[in-house]
């Protein structure tokens, strides 16, 4: 993580693309992104850094994103929770499950991302 000022976000995206394009959208808007492709590997992230927010895609292999929240709510409880999907019965799980997460339904534009990313840390740090 940078030792910046700026918020740290957690991305965890199974799809390479995807997680490459959002990465850059959220570096482009001022956030310190640390980027992963599976749930598995951001448990080790969670557990020795200080995220201000996990964003997770909710279908991934070897651990959906919402145990990768639940794990983060026990470990870093002070993390707050997105999620991204491109499913909607998902949604309506992620929505029972993790109340308090926002959840982002694909396609959207990045500056949607961003909007909601910063509405979620409560800061304005994007030029969108």
């Amino acid at each position: 993580m940078s030792p910046t000022n700026s918020p740290t976000i957690l991305l965890a995206e199974d799809d390479d693309a995807m997680r490459v394009y959002l990465e850059r959208a959220l570096v482009n808007a001022g956030y310190t992104v640390d980027a992963v492709d599976r749930g598995t590997k951001a448990i080790p992230l969670l557990e020795a850094g200080d995220y201000d927010l996990l964003l997770s895609d909710i279908v991934m292999p070897e651990m959906d994103g919402i145990e990768l929240a639940q794990h983060c709510n026990e470990t870093s409880p002070k993390t707050k929770v997105m999620f991204i999907t491109g499913f909607a019965a998902v949604t309506l799980k992620a929505s029972r499950e993790q109340p308090q997460a926002k959840v982002l339904s694909k396609p959207f534009h990045l500056r949607d991302l961003v909007m909601e990313v910063e509405r979620v840390l409560g800061e304005q740090v994007s030029a969108f």
